[in-house]
């Protein structure tokens, strides 16, 4: 996710004490770039907040201007550096259980529905797009956990993507703060997470053997094909722009089980592409997509 600028980062075409400045040119090569690779669109307001985030990159590449740093992501190897300049420049802001009464939703469809599906020995696939570290899908796995303990047991799985490889890295590791797993229920941390030495929590085997991470970009080839149960994409395409918006919204629909449901952020509003709001930020196939 791309955060809003602090106040305190220098505007464009200024710098920091012993750094070099960045060209409104410059930028927009950044920016031409981290579309081109990712779909996340930067409008001139991000300029402060790009030089803050990418002085850093120079200074740790010895690199003494901008149009050095330029020239080395548009060649060929540069293509490290800018995977590096994509995790530099997504913040991922997320938590245990956010937005409780997607999990509710979720809760009551697998007990209504597709915890049946798997019992007869049917597949119940759900897609956390965008995990960033971990605690969505995890969260995920902890719901259905509490609503069929044997999930793992089942043809039940959930498929964790993002497109930051460091995130994906920290995802699978399954290790957090016993601050960060503070959100969850009380019952599930007990049960499905372990303590560890150092006073932190790592996920427990139940909710690893429900979670497989994945590298993935949005905007390209989804190698996976659905149907999916549950698609939970939020607080991510506010980052595109909106032509890219509806193209991921209509992908989306085209996953979907024809039961199934759409969660996203709470800011966020989904094009008339073949699918219907079902209220909470929820949405649905349309009743002639089904």
């Amino acid at each position: 996710m791309i955060p809003a600028p602090s106040h305190r980062e220098p505007p464009a075409g200024r710098a920091l004490p012993g750094a070099a400045p960045l060209s409104e040119r410059e930028f927009q090569k950044i920016a031409s770039i981290l579309y081109e690779d990712s779909g996340i669109h930067l409008p001139p307001g991000k300029v402060s907040l790009v030089y803050s985030r990418l002085a850093k990159r120079l200074r740790t590449l010895g690199l003494q201007s901008f149009r050095d740093y330029c020239e080395l992501i548009s060649s060929a190897e540069g293509l490290d550096e800018r995977q590096a300049m994509l995790s530099a420049l997504t913040t991922n802001v997320t938590r245990f259980f956010r937005e409780p009464h997607h999990f509710t939703d979720l809760a009551n469809h697998f007990r209504s529905r597709w915890m049946e599906t798997a019992k007869r020995g049917g597949r119940v696939r759900i897609w956390s797009a965008g995990c960033s570290s971990g605690e969505e899908p995890y969260s995920i796995a902890l719901t259905l956990l509490s609503e069929m303990p044997e999930a793992a047991n089942h043809d039940i799985r959930i498929l964790a993507s993002d497109i930051d490889t460091a995130v994906v890295k920290k995802a699978k590791a399954g290790v957090y703060s016993a601050a960060a797993v503070e959100p969850a229920p009380a019952a599930a941390r007990e049960r499905w997470m372990r303590p560890t030495p150092d006073g932190d929590y790592v996920m427990g085997p139940e909710a690893r053997a429900l979670v497989s991470f994945r590298e993935l970009n949005l905007m390209s080839a989804w190698p996976m094909k659905g149907p999916f149960q549950a698609i939970f994409c939020r607080n991510v395409v506010i980052y595109f722009d909106e032509p890219t918006q509806e193209r991921l919204w209509g992908r989306y629909a085209a996953m979907l089980s024809p039961d199934g449901r759409l969660y996203v952020g709470h800011s966020e509003r989904v094009a008339d592409t073949g699918l219907s709001s079902d209220g909470m930020t929820v949405y649905r196939l349309s009743e002639g997509r089904r």
